[in-house]
């Protein structure tokens, strides 16, 4: 385990509490010590959650370690059922209380509680948030669906299919989850269980019945959707509908395993991202570098979408998601780049401060990663603060999802346009340096500071004045990068001071 003052992921056990938080009369009994206990942090403030989490902790200290901590679970175990009522409950431990040892499964099982008790042994110190909520559904699945329960046959019916991966705490999933309802209700086909997000124990037990399964969201519901194709024979609809192509391909193969017609939902489209991507307004898109960075699923669904879509160039890819690493890997060899598997921040800001790129696609990590570069950038993928569970109705899946991804991914760079042309007119009275807002009028003058862009970069090789104002022609998203290749290049000759001479050598031998 590494300390960092930002992770990608939390441990285990917060993977299984978005397991236990998006479902229904399921608790979650955890073994921890005080100062474990950020579980309403995590769901009513930064998902904005309208209840509680399930979630009961021993919460125990440090007097209580030389006296019986075992006795202290078993207690709130008992407590916990006595108050929800749940219907089925978990037991674990988190981090700091794996390494008393007390063993919740054992205990639990002790205590014969009348409803099934999902032991989960979630190692933190070798794995992460992600997998912990894999492990969990999994588990969950494994011990309550009910293998007798079989899909009965499809004469005279709807064909059905589960949904499989959503959680809470997951990026755009309640949203996700419409969208893909609506292309399946277009297509005629039924949806039997969405799970985790919204499933009780009862719909676990009668998961077998559904026809086939659509794996939303592999880092969460691949280790379920195998066992399930395992034991019930059902098939798995692997592609991820992110993007217009590979919607397009997700509902060709949904409706070839349903024996539907796919024209239906082909046609009523409603997206608008292949016309705005051909549009006057974005053929100066066209070749930007990006950088994309985040989980496996969704970091290959942007670098396809950007290379294909959008007519970007991927100039880095990469994922923090260990477990993922092959598809990555993949996708990164379509590009000729590197891959770039790490969970270290630092690390990723150093490939995206050499790769210079036009556009970042990442995390909340690298939105401030970016915004300490002065590149534009867009979230994609979790971990994501709160601005990032917006109110409005706003998928990644699907092709409403495409519309909203076009608007994330472009309007960065287009504001980026606005203010290029602010700066082609800063000689003007109305938009120097020092004015103030144009739409605030006289007597609002701005007070004088320096920019990131055009603040002078801490280096050994000065700045001659001319220099410095010709540098301020050139347009600010790429300022920075002009800037770091001319000291680059001045530092390489020998060179002490930057004049106007310099620059235009160093423009000439980095445009050929």
């Amino acid at each position: 385990m590494q300390l960092s003052v930002w992770t990608y992921e939390g441990p285990p056990h917060v993977g299984a509490m978005r397991v236990a938080t998006g479902m229904e009369a399921v608790h979650y009994v955890l073994h921890a010590p005080q100062g474990d206990t950020y579980a309403d942090l995590l769901f009513t403030m930064i998902e904005r959650r309208n209840k509680r989490p399930p979630v009961t902790y021993t919460t125990f200290q440090a007097r209580d370690l030389g006296s019986d901590t075992a006795t202290l679970f078993q207690a709130a175990a008992r407590d916990a059922y006595d108050r929800f009522k749940p219907e089925a409950m978990l037991v674990g431990a988190s981090c700091t209380a794996e390494l008393i040892q007390d063993d919740p499964a054992g205990l639990a099982e002790a205590m014969d509680l009348p409803i099934p008790v999902v032991p989960l042994e979630l190692p933190s110190y070798q794995r992460k948030e992600n997998w912990g909520a894999s492990e969990t559904f999994y588990q969950i699945v494994r011990r309550l669906a009910d293998q007798d329960v079989k899909a009965p046959a499809r004469e005279g019916r709807r064909p059905c299919a589960n949904l499989l991966g959503p959680t809470a705490l997951g990026f755009r999933h309640r949203d996700d989850v419409l969208e893909i309802e609506k292309l399946l209700e277009t297509l005629g086909i039924d949806v039997h269980v969405v799970a985790p997000m919204g499933a009780a124990p009862a719909d676990i037990r009668a998961i077998g019945a559904a026809d086939f399964n659509i794996l939303m969201y592999p880092e969460i519901g691949d280790e379920a959707a195998r066992w399930l194709e395992r034991t019930f024979t059902q098939p798995v609809v692997r592609t991820v509908p992110i993007g217009v192509n590979a919607t397009r391909e997700f509902i060709a193969e949904v409706a070839e395993l349903a024996g539907v017609d796919p024209a239906p939902a082909l046609a009523e489209t409603g997206s608008r991202m292949p016309w705005w991507s051909r549009s006057i307004d974005s053929t100066y898109l066209t070749g930007k570098r990006v950088f994309i960075f985040g989980d496996a699923t969704h970091a290959v669904a942007a670098a396809r979408i950007a290379s294909d879509e959008l007519g970007f160039e991927v100039c880095g890819l990469g994922c923090y998601n260990r477990e993922f690493a092959r598809d990555v890997r993949a996708a990164a060899k379509l590009y000729d780049v590197e891959p770039l598997i790490t969970d270290d921040h630092l690390a990723v800001e150093e490939a995206i401060a050499a790769a210079q790129p036009e556009l970042v696609l990442g995390t909340q990590m690298e939105r401030h990663i970016a915004k300490r570069l002065g590149i534009p950038c867009a979230v994609i993928s979790a971990p994501v603060h709160v601005q990032d569970f917006p109110a409005r109705h706003s998928p990644q899946m699907g092709f409403e999802g495409a519309n909203v991804l076009f608007d994330s991914w472009v309007h960065p760079l287009v504001m980026g346009l606005e203010e290029h042309l602010l700066t082609m007119f800063r000689d003007d009275f109305e938009f120097s340096d020092e004015a103030g807002a144009s739409h605030l009028g006289p007597g609002h003058a701005a007070p004088p500071a320096a920019s990131n862009d055009e603040a002078p970069a801490t280096s050994a090789v000065a700045w001659a004045e001319d220099a410095e104002r010709e540098l301020k022609k050139i347009p600010f998203f790429v300022r920075g990068k002009a800037r770091r290749n001319t000291e680059l290049f001045a530092s390489e000759r020998g060179r002490a001071t930057i004049d106007l001479e310099t620059l235009y050598d160093a423009k000439a031998h980095y445009a050929r």
